[in-house]
């Protein structure tokens, strides 16, 4: 016996969703067609509908017609740098009352990870000014936080004594990285980049950005003059499933809350088109990861690897610390051929 049909209310709730989750994809209704098994027409029809409550906005002709998500309400506010100027309270009295009917695992994602920032921006920029920027459409909320201060990548940099701005994103994609390790631990950024959709910093003409969906990190370099500050980009879905909890259990190793597990994205030790051969990228790579009891080393992007960076990482150091766990993430046949070659005679010498 067939199943029954989901209720009409339903259905067209599900057909709404997928539009606006695709929105910006070309052939929108067609392609809603196909998928929920209803005419172009129908397709069409919901379309028209979400343009009229404000939800999409439409452009173009009826062929060639396109779409993008609304922002259905925008707030900006800004903030003086000033001994009495608190996170909390920018949250609790500004901020979570424009989302506060959201359910409360995002709640919970965006207090945590707006406050971090902020109090980052307080605490480290520098600067005199902070502007908070909130943006909702019907899928997801965005918020922007900017200071005018030194920039976050520069001031790391300097801090750590480190070769440039990018070698400062590499180590703070690892985690644990503070300038003030008296009043912070490091956790910050590393976790808010992990709890919501898409995390960017843009700061000294250099753009990172960790993306949820597919677990990754990029780096894009501008010519454009360095003009100060920092800029970081918080996006979120309005439903996710996500809670803050299921994401710090996974880099807990020896306890719920601990933070014993890193991922490092072997790819941003490399500068431009050059190949990851030598001992001292491997060096660069392994900085301060002894603070983990597991480190995954995730190896998109990267197509290959030489045999003295490999035996740096998985024979050397390796060896030097027998009680951590290395693990090897999206590795291709080529990159792992050689570190598999490296544990084996690694194995043979003990």
């Amino acid at each position: 016996m067939p199943a029954k049909a989901a209720p009409l209310t339903v259905r067209s709730e599900r057909i709404r969703q997928h539009l606006l989750t695709h929105a910006e994809e070309p052939g929108l209704a067609a392609l809603a067609a196909k998928r929920f098994k209803i005419t172009r027409q129908a397709a069409n029809k919901y379309l028209r509908q979400l343009t009229a409550e404000g939800l999409l906005i439409a452009t173009g002709s009826t062929r060639g017609r396109s779409y993008e998500l609304a922002t259905i309400e925008k707030h900006t506010f800004h903030y003086s740098i000033t001994p009495d100027l608190a996170e909390d309270l920018v949250w609790s009295t500004g901020i979570r009352p424009l989302i506060a009917n959201l359910p409360g695992n995002v709640l919970d994602i965006w207090n945590f990870g707006f406050t971090e920032i902020f109090n980052n921006a307080i605490d480290h920029s520098a600067g005199k000014r902070i502007t908070v920027t909130l943006a909702r459409t019907a899928l997801n909320t965005k918020i922007v936080i900017r200071d005018d201060g030194v920039g976050i990548f520069k001031k790391i940099q300097k801090e750590k004594n480190l070769l440039d701005q990018r070698h400062a994103i590499l180590e703070l994609s690892k985690g644990k990285l503070t300038t003030d390790s008296k009043r912070h631990a490091g956790w910050g950024i590393f976790f808010t980049s992990r709890v919501v959709d898409l995390f960017q910093i843009l700061s000294g003409g250099i753009y990172f950005s960790h993306q949820k969906t597919e677990d990754t990190d990029w780096i894009l370099e501008r010519d454009s003059p360095d003009t100060g500050g920092t800029t970081v980009f918080l996006t979120l879905k309005n439903d996710t499933k996500r809670t803050k909890k299921s994401v710090f259990e996974k880099f807990a190793v020896k306890n719920q809350w601990g933070f014993d597990k890193t991922v490092v994205p072997v790819d941003l030790v490399r500068y431009g088109n050059d190949q990851l051969v030598s001992r001292s990228q491997a060096k660069r790579l392994l900085a301060r990861v002894d603070q983990f009891a597991e480190v995954v080393f995730d190896f998109g992007k990267v197509d290959s690897v030489g045999q003295a960076f490999a035996d740096e990482i998985f024979r050397v150091f390796a060896s030097a610390n027998p009680k951590m766990k290395l693990t090897v993430l999206s590795a291709n046949r080529s990159v792992q051929q050689v570190i598999s070659a490296i544990q084996k005679e690694a194995r043979k010498r003990v």
